[in-house]
């Protein structure tokens, strides 16, 4: 079990402080399933809780790298399913590179 402290993030006069803990996945998961990844608050209002739901996978096709799948929820709309990302960027769509391109045994 690996984690990382990230820096402080400030908003509005809040800082709250968190943890990046990768569990690397054992031999019973699913192929090309690397870890799965959760981000535990250690301050603020979030003290005390945890965001999981994150799986870092090989990519496909044998072109090396990783992909990062975040929490999203599922849901129905006539018929079809669709999924509600629950980590989001705020404005930029890059913003999720940091953890996507993060080497979870280095960490």
């Amino acid at each position: 079990m690996a984690a990382r402290r990230l820096h402080w993030v400030t908003r509005e006069r809040q800082v709250t402080r968190m943890v990046v803990r990768i569990l690397p996945s054992d031999s019973s998961t699913p192929v090309g399933k690397i870890a799965d990844a959760e981000i535990l608050f250690d301050d603020g209002i979030l003290n005390g809780l945890k965001l999981v739901g994150f799986s870092i996978w090989e990519r496909r096709g044998g072109s090396g790298g990783r992909n990062v799948t975040f929490p999203a929820r599922t849901y129905s709309v006539n018929g079809e399913r669709r999924s509600f990302a629950l980590l989001r960027p705020i404005v930029d769509a890059a913003a999720t590179d940091g953890v996507r391109d993060a080497d979870p045994r280095g960490l």
